[in-house]
Protein backbone atom coordinates (compact mmCIF):
# COMPACT_ATOMS: atom_id res chain seq x y z
CA UNK A 1 0.00 0.00 0.00
CA UNK A 2 1.29 3.45 -0.80
CA UNK A 3 1.55 6.36 1.61
CA UNK A 4 -1.19 8.19 -0.25
CA UNK A 5 -3.67 5.34 0.03
CA UNK A 6 -2.81 4.86 3.74
CA UNK A 7 -3.58 8.51 4.43
CA UNK A 8 -6.81 8.20 2.52
CA UNK A 9 -7.86 5.17 4.59
CA UNK A 10 -6.91 6.97 7.81
CA UNK A 11 -8.98 10.03 6.83
CA UNK A 12 -11.86 7.83 5.79
CA UNK A 13 -11.74 5.99 9.10
CA UNK A 14 -11.61 9.26 11.08
CA UNK A 15 -14.54 10.69 9.13
CA UNK A 16 -16.56 7.55 9.64
CA UNK A 17 -15.76 7.62 13.35
CA UNK A 18 -16.78 11.28 13.65
CA UNK A 19 -19.96 10.87 11.69
CA UNK A 20 -20.83 7.50 13.14
CA UNK A 21 -21.16 8.73 16.71
CA UNK A 22 -17.89 7.77 18.33
CA UNK A 23 -16.97 9.14 21.69
CA UNK A 24 -15.31 12.12 20.07
CA UNK A 25 -16.01 15.47 21.72
CA UNK A 26 -17.12 17.02 18.44
CA UNK A 27 -20.06 14.67 18.08
CA UNK A 28 -23.42 16.23 17.21
CA UNK A 29 -25.83 16.78 20.07
CA UNK A 30 -29.16 15.06 19.71
CA UNK A 31 -31.79 17.48 18.46
CA UNK A 32 -34.50 18.20 21.02
CA UNK A 33 -37.83 16.60 20.32
CA UNK A 34 -40.23 18.98 18.59
CA UNK A 35 -42.78 20.52 20.91
CA UNK A 36 -46.35 20.57 19.71
CA UNK A 37 -47.96 23.95 20.27
CA UNK A 38 -51.66 24.27 20.72
CA UNK A 39 -53.39 27.23 19.21
CA UNK A 40 -55.71 28.90 21.64
CA UNK A 41 -58.68 30.86 20.33
CA UNK A 42 -58.65 34.57 21.00
CA UNK A 43 -60.33 35.38 24.29
CA UNK A 44 -63.80 36.80 23.99
CA UNK A 45 -64.03 40.53 24.46
CA UNK A 46 -65.19 41.59 27.88
CA UNK A 47 -68.86 42.53 27.88
CA UNK A 48 -69.71 46.20 27.89
CA UNK A 49 -71.04 47.26 31.26
CA UNK A 50 -74.56 48.59 31.51
CA UNK A 51 -73.15 51.68 33.20
CA UNK A 52 -71.66 52.65 29.82
CA UNK A 53 -75.18 53.50 28.63
CA UNK A 54 -75.72 55.70 31.68
CA UNK A 55 -72.35 57.40 31.30
CA UNK A 56 -72.83 58.12 27.61
CA UNK A 57 -76.35 59.40 28.25
CA UNK A 58 -75.00 61.77 30.90
CA UNK A 59 -72.38 63.12 28.51
CA UNK A 60 -74.95 63.49 25.72
CA UNK A 61 -77.34 65.29 28.06
CA UNK A 62 -74.61 67.74 28.97
CA UNK A 63 -73.29 68.30 25.45
CA UNK A 64 -76.61 68.33 23.56
CA UNK A 65 -78.78 69.89 26.27
CA UNK A 66 -81.25 67.01 26.31
CA UNK A 67 -84.59 67.32 28.07
CA UNK A 68 -85.48 64.86 30.84
CA UNK A 69 -87.75 62.98 28.44
CA UNK A 70 -84.97 62.75 25.84
CA UNK A 71 -82.52 61.52 28.48
CA UNK A 72 -84.89 58.73 29.48
CA UNK A 73 -85.38 57.67 25.85
CA UNK A 74 -81.65 57.82 25.08
CA UNK A 75 -80.74 55.85 28.21
CA UNK A 76 -83.27 53.12 27.30
CA UNK A 77 -82.04 53.05 23.71
CA UNK A 78 -78.37 52.82 24.73
CA UNK A 79 -79.05 50.06 27.28
CA UNK A 80 -80.73 48.03 24.54
CA UNK A 81 -77.76 48.74 22.25
CA UNK A 82 -75.29 47.58 24.90
CA UNK A 83 -77.29 44.38 25.37
CA UNK A 84 -77.34 43.74 21.60
CA UNK A 85 -73.59 44.33 21.34
CA UNK A 86 -72.86 41.93 24.19
CA UNK A 87 -75.10 39.28 22.64
CA UNK A 88 -73.40 39.73 19.26
CA UNK A 89 -69.94 39.40 20.84
CA UNK A 90 -71.01 36.13 22.41
CA UNK A 91 -72.78 34.78 19.33
CA UNK A 92 -70.05 35.72 16.82
CA UNK A 93 -66.96 35.34 19.01
CA UNK A 94 -65.31 32.95 16.56
CA UNK A 95 -66.25 34.86 13.39
CA UNK A 96 -64.80 38.38 13.36
CA UNK A 97 -66.26 39.20 9.94
CA UNK A 98 -69.79 38.29 11.03
CA UNK A 99 -69.26 40.15 14.32
CA UNK A 100 -68.18 43.34 12.55
CA UNK A 101 -71.14 43.10 10.19
CA UNK A 102 -73.54 42.66 13.11
CA UNK A 103 -71.96 45.54 15.08
CA UNK A 104 -72.32 47.82 12.04
CA UNK A 105 -75.99 46.83 11.79
CA UNK A 106 -76.54 47.54 15.49
CA UNK A 107 -74.77 50.89 15.19
CA UNK A 108 -76.85 51.92 12.17
CA UNK A 109 -80.06 50.96 13.96
CA UNK A 110 -79.01 52.88 17.07
CA UNK A 111 -78.14 55.99 15.05
CA UNK A 112 -81.54 55.84 13.32
CA UNK A 113 -83.30 55.67 16.69
CA UNK A 114 -81.22 58.53 18.09
CA UNK A 115 -82.17 60.66 15.07
CA UNK A 116 -85.84 60.15 16.05
CA UNK A 117 -85.21 61.23 19.66
CA UNK A 118 -83.04 64.28 18.92
CA UNK A 119 -84.09 67.47 17.26
CA UNK A 120 -82.45 68.16 13.88
CA UNK A 121 -79.95 70.54 15.51
CA UNK A 122 -79.17 68.12 18.35
CA UNK A 123 -78.52 65.30 15.87
CA UNK A 124 -76.23 67.57 13.85
CA UNK A 125 -74.32 68.44 17.05
CA UNK A 126 -74.25 64.76 18.00
CA UNK A 127 -72.63 63.88 14.65
CA UNK A 128 -70.03 66.63 15.13
CA UNK A 129 -69.27 65.85 18.78
CA UNK A 130 -69.62 62.05 18.77
CA UNK A 131 -65.89 61.30 19.11
CA UNK A 132 -65.30 63.91 21.81
CA UNK A 133 -68.31 62.66 23.80
CA UNK A 134 -66.98 59.09 23.66
CA UNK A 135 -63.57 60.33 24.85
CA UNK A 136 -65.23 62.28 27.67
CA UNK A 137 -67.17 59.19 28.75
CA UNK A 138 -63.95 57.12 28.76
CA UNK A 139 -62.22 59.77 30.87
CA UNK A 140 -65.08 59.71 33.40
CA UNK A 141 -64.95 55.93 33.58
CA UNK A 142 -61.19 55.98 34.10
CA UNK A 143 -61.49 58.63 36.83
CA UNK A 144 -64.04 56.46 38.68
CA UNK A 145 -61.62 53.53 38.90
Amino acid sequence: MTVLSSRFLLQLTLCAALLGGSSCARRKEAAPAPVAETVKPAPAAAPIKRTAARDLTDVMAEELLLSDEQQTKVRTLLRATVQQVNEARTQFAADKTALNKELMRINTESETQLRQVFSAEQFKQYQLKKRSMQAKMQARRTAEK
